[in-house]
């Protein structure tokens, strides 16, 4: 126990600071554990026998000094040796069983729970990754789910054990002498007293060295990707990086000593308290045998039992507050678990197998902060801190929200309508609500009032796989994953064939491209894609659209941060790809513009101008103002361009 398990002693006095045990905790928890009831009950059995047999042994002790040895029974002692030979590989052989049906259960049980967390993170609103940190998140799935496991495989498991060995022991001890059995008890309280001593201050050091790892953990994990590894190199300050790193890996190696110094004086104190039970058992036991009280056998099988009962007995007086340190990970997994699905798909969605694409934003009104994002509460894991200001250790001001807006709702009461394969333009200043709109037609977020329909359905009563079907969407800044082209493009089309592949990539322009790569439809991407320039990422994700197929497109056309041969493919694919389709997009350009059935203007969330080019012109309000002011001047500059090109 004290090899393995020092650690129990650490939050002894820390009542206060430790989470609570209910029972309604506890069921759940145990609920998980229905569908293994039986390898359970296995289990339990390789408890008992293994306690009892550890038991065997001092008992054999007792027989071979009392009995075998004086008595000179040579069959006796043969047997008893044996005994004393074959009984702790039975014992090594029933533990391996055991710690086989205890991880079994333990990697079962926790692979139900990751996967249930998984699946209901994957059914959460976009609004509640804006609301929550990437790294919080991973941590649930990782830290929390990893520390469920633990109290699965050890916590429990140890409570069990530590449970039938010290009564199995006190029952054996008392049958042997009730007398020594008292004073080993006694001696108990030198024990506990010393360890949670101690082991406040050692808690205190190895609180102190997690804190400071997991800061050193935060500086690599900011600086040790794409984003980090430029901004360092761009700004010169990879030797003030690595001063950085120094300075805090130093401090970890420095509390990792102290930590180690203080567990060797904590192992020792122990060691000395138990040897000095131990003494006093053999001290009492000595004199009854002395006294013809005690046999010398039953004295030896006492002792050894002794050594049995300290370890299992000291651990379940911290069994509390190490269930309840342990129970923590469970509550943090259950935390995200119970939050609701703001996006819910009902229980007998309309199927859309095939639409028309017809659209109608009936007075819609969306604001970010009309329903409180489902966000996280703050971890307060034990030995781990939350890791905000990275490079400074500032304090960040938590009060502040991501989703904060300049006016109350971020769009209000549209109302307009796209005809089936029409191209709707959205146009207006930055920040007038045109990303929203693209964000509420593919359900990524629902209306606060109003309704959006798709062929006359209502969109919170279609099917959300539907949906996603009949919707295609290119954002400005396109995702690709760290894996080759041909993965990331079926990501839209798994069985597509690489004829379909190769249609879609020329369709986009960027099928000359990929066929010049080396390894070419098999060429890894890197992280988010950061080995392709810009203006391939965005026609790879442009093909990946059209492998799709959808009936409804939804673009982000921007394409001012590209140079000007780029901006050029892309618009012609662009083109193609809006063939005979729906479309709603955020236009930049001039062409786009004039192509579009209808130009809706947004200003402050609200749609103030529709109409045509002509029509918006002739109006003299804000498009024709954003049209002699930007529209106007990109068109010329794009012109000038493709006639360099040409």
């Amino acid at each position: 126990m004290y090899s393995g398990e020092w650690w129990r002693f650490i939050y002894a006095d820390d009542a206060e600071k430790t989470p609570g045990v209910t029972w309604q905790l506890i069921r759940r928890v145990l609920n998980y554990a229905k569908p293994y009831w039986f390898k359970l009950t296995l289990m339990l059995v390789t408890i008992i026998i293994s306690a009892g047999l550890s038991m065997v042994v001092p008992l054999a002790l007792r027989e071979l000094i009392d009995h075998a040895i004086p008595e000179k029974d040579a069959s006796r002692l043969n047997w008893l040796a044996l005994a004393l030979f074959f009984i702790p590989i039975f014992n090594s052989a029933v533990l391996t069983f055991q710690r086989w049906l205890n991880s079994d259960v333990g990697e079962g049980l926790i692979f139900d729970l990751r996967r249930e967390l998984y699946n209901h993170m994957q059914r959460m609103s976009v609004r509640f990754y804006v609301a929550n940190k990437t790294g919080e998140l991973m941590s649930r799935l990782n830290n929390d789910v990893v520390g469920a496991q633990q109290a699965i495989n050890n916590t429990f498991v140890a409570l069990i054990t530590n449970s039938v060995t010290v009564i199995g022991v006190l029952i054996v001890m008392l049958s042997l002498e009730w007398r020594l059995t008292l004073a080993g008890l006694v001696i108990l309280p030198l024990v506990i007293i010393p360890a949670r001593r101690f082991g406040r201050n050692l808690r205190t050091v190895v609180h102190e060295a997690m804190t400071l790892n997991a800061k050193m953990n935060a500086v690599m994990n900011e600086t040790l990707n794409i984003n980090g590894i430029m901004l360092t190199k761009l700004f010169g300050r990879a030797s003030d990086e690595s001063s950085r790193f120094e300075d805090r890996a130093r401090k970890v190696a420095d509390i990792g000593v102290q930590r180690a110094v203080m567990g060797s004086a904590f192992f020792a104190i122990l060691g000395l308290v138990g040897a000095f039970g131990t003494a006093v058992v053999y001290w009492l036991g000595g004199h009854l045998v002395l006294s013809g009280a005690l046999t010398v056998g039953t004295l030896v099988a006492f002792a050894a039992l002794l050594g049995n009962l300290y370890g299992p007995l000291q651990a379940l007086v911290n069994a509390p507050v190490e269930l309840a340190s342990s129970l923590v990970s469970f509550e943090r997994v259950f935390e995200v678990v119970d939050l609701p699905v703001e996006v819910k798909e009902k229980e007998n969605p309309v199927a859309l197998k095939s639409i028309q694409g017809k659209i109608e934003f009936e007075d819609v009104t969306f604001s970010y902060n009309a329903l409180k994002a489902p966000s996280l509460s703050k971890a307060n894991r034990f030995g781990e801190e939350n890791i905000e200001a990275v490079l400074s250790d500032a304090p960040v001001d938590g009060k502040s929200s991501p989703l904060s807006q300049a006016r109350t709702d971020a769009v209000q009461n549209l109302n307009f309508t796209i005809e089936p394969g029409q191209l709707a333009a959205l146009v207006g200043p930055s920040g007038a609500g045109k990303t929203t709109i693209t964000y509420l037609l593919p359900r990524l977020y629902d209306p606060t009032s109003g309704v959006i329909r798709i062929d006359g359905y209502d969109l919170r009563d279609v099917g959300l796989k539907d949906l996603a079907d009949n919707i295609g969407m290119v954002t400005q800044e396109s995702y690709l994953f760290h894996d080759t082209i041909r993965t990331n493009l079926l990501y839209a089309k798994p069985d597509a064939s690489l004829a379909e592949l190769e249609a879609a990539c020329k369709a986009a322009n960027i099928y000359d491209f990929i066929s010049e790569l080396p390894n070419g439809f098999d060429t890894i991407v890197g992280e988010r894609g950061y080995r392709l320039s810009g203006g391939e990422k965005q026609r790879i994700a442009i093909a990946r659209v059209i492998l799709k197929n959808p009936q409804i497109l939804v673009l982000d056309e921007a394409t001012s941060h590209l140079d000007s041969q780029s901006e050029v493919l892309i618009q012609n694919a662009l083109e193609k790809l809006m063939q005979d389709r729906t479309s709603l997009v955020i236009a930049h350009r001039l062409s786009t513009i004039l192509a579009a059935d209808v130009i809706l203007v947004m200003d402050r969330g609200q749609l103030i101008e529709r109409g045509t080019h002509e029509e918006l012109l002739a109006q003299g309000g804000l498009y024709a103002e954003l049209y002699e002011t930007q529209f106007k001047l990109r068109s010329e500059t794009a012109e000038v361009s493709e006639a360099a090109m040409d």
